[in-house]
């Protein structure tokens, strides 16, 4: 994308913000005005933490980096804002409220989608028409394709209100062209692009390190805003707010010209009040994809299941623990799986010892109850005397003794 680009300080200027569960600049706008100094930069950005705070990125991008003091031209130029936003992930925070804002700031969103991307967030955060303004490429080894795509809707603009001419001062537009023209108080030189004042500064016999100023016909030395007039009155140095120790940011300070900025270590989030610090609680999201447990950890997320069960090798689901399979129970017999643990039981004809673990054989004698043990004596008594009673009866007695027999018998069956 730089190398389709008309780069420099008087053209186009370009920043990369670099972010995942926070946000980090690259580098701003005023950071690097040629290609090869961008490049270079680009080449050393490191991947951060895991995370897809892409609306707090857009709302860095609007705030932070599309700022005067970051290297943007005056809005009075009518120069375009125009911000690529490339993301693989699903957005952790809203991103269509924040998207809206920097729009109707004047900020032109292009949504570029690679691999796993949600493309519904892609339409929310671009811009209208959204099939000019959304993308989406396989790999980040064939984004490639799209710079031509960028190429044709940037050029495309008028090229004093782009950027991109060479003129020192002013640029006029002219009929598809351009003129260069100078401030009042210069006049063009005869490249028809820079201009001169006959002037101390003008001269350039100056030593000013930043700025220098016209003064009675003699000049002064001044710095950019952020930097502070050293004792020479020629040099200047960058004013050191966090240095101060005046700000309140509780975690990080970050220089920002003449004014500071907070930020957090990674594994946290800045707060709406711009101060405080926070661990953002991915698992509180809902976009974790746990079947049971969600644990959050540094920044991320890992899973867990419930006592009685054991994650599965995705490390997403979770089955029940069978406790019996592992082998490590001290069962004699038979183990008997319950709800994450065991029990032990025994095979028919054997009873469960007191130590709930070995197992011994049933006496068929012990069957019987006290109940029914008096019973069976009661029975062997009655039938004794019926016998002896029946010895002493005469042959005239047959009937009487097969009655009683019967009744006996009735009796020893039950």
């Amino acid at each position: 994308m730089i190398d389709t680009l008309d780069v420099g300080e008087r053209a186009t200027r370009v920043a990369v913000l670099n972010y995942a569960s926070t946000v980090n600049i690259e580098f701003l706008l005023r950071t690097f005005f040629n290609k090869a100094s961008m490049k270079e930069a680009v080449s050393r950005i490191e991947p951060l933490s895991a995370g897809t705070m892409t609306g707090l990125a857009i709302q860095t991008a609007m705030e932070e980096v599309f700022a005067e003091e970051a290297g943007a031209r005056p809005a009075s130029l009518s120069i375009p804002k125009v911000a690529i936003i490339v993301t693989d992930g699903h957005p952790q925070d809203q991103v269509q409220e924040i998207a809206d804002r920097a729009q109707a700031s004047g900020i032109e969103i292009y949504a570029v989608g690679v691999g796993r991307a949600d493309i519904q967030s892609l339409r929310l955060m671009a811009s209208e028409p959204l099939n000019e303004h959304v993308s989406y490429v396989e790999t980040y080894d064939v984004i490639g394709k799209l710079t031509s795509k960028f190429k044709e809707t940037f050029c495309d603009v008028d090229m004093c209100a782009l950027g991109t001419h060479d003129c020192e001062q002013v640029c006029v537009s002219t009929d598809g062209s351009y003129t260069c023209d100078c401030y009042e108080g210069f006049t063009l030189n005869p490249d028809r692009k820079s201009c001169s004042r006959v002037d101390a500064c003008g001269l350039g016999t100056h030593d000013c390190e930043q700025l220098c100023v016209n003064a009675d016909g003699s000049f002064r030395c001044d710095c950019y805003e952020g930097y502070t007039l050293n004792a020479d009155r020629k040099t200047c140095s960058r004013v050191d707010v966090c240095a101060l120790g005046t700000h309140d940011c509780e975690q990080l300070c970050v220089n920002v010209n003449v004014s500071f900025r907070c930020d957090c270590y990674e594994g946290y989030t800045l707060n709406p009040d711009k101060k405080t610090c926070s661990r953002p609680n991915i698992c509180a999201l809902g976009t974790h994809d746990c079947q049971q447990i969600c644990l959050n950890i540094d920044g991320s997320y890992g899973c867990d299941c419930y006592e009685g069960y054991t994650l599965n090798s995705d490390r997403k689901t979770c089955s029940r623990v069978d406790v019996c399979a592992r082998g490590t129970h001290d069962c004699q017999q038979v183990c008997v799986n319950t709800d994450g643990s065991y029990s032990c039981d025994c095979y028919e004809g054997f009873t469960l010892n007191p130590d709930k673990k070995t197992c011994s054989r049933v006496i068929s004698s012990s069957l019987l109850t006290t109940e029914e043990s008096c019973k069976c004596e009661a029975l062997i008594t009655f039938q004794n005397t019926v016998t002896s009673f029946l010895e002493t009866l005469s042959t005239k007695h047959i009937l009487l003794f097969h009655i009683i027999f019967s009744i006996a018998t009735i009796l020893d069956s039950s």
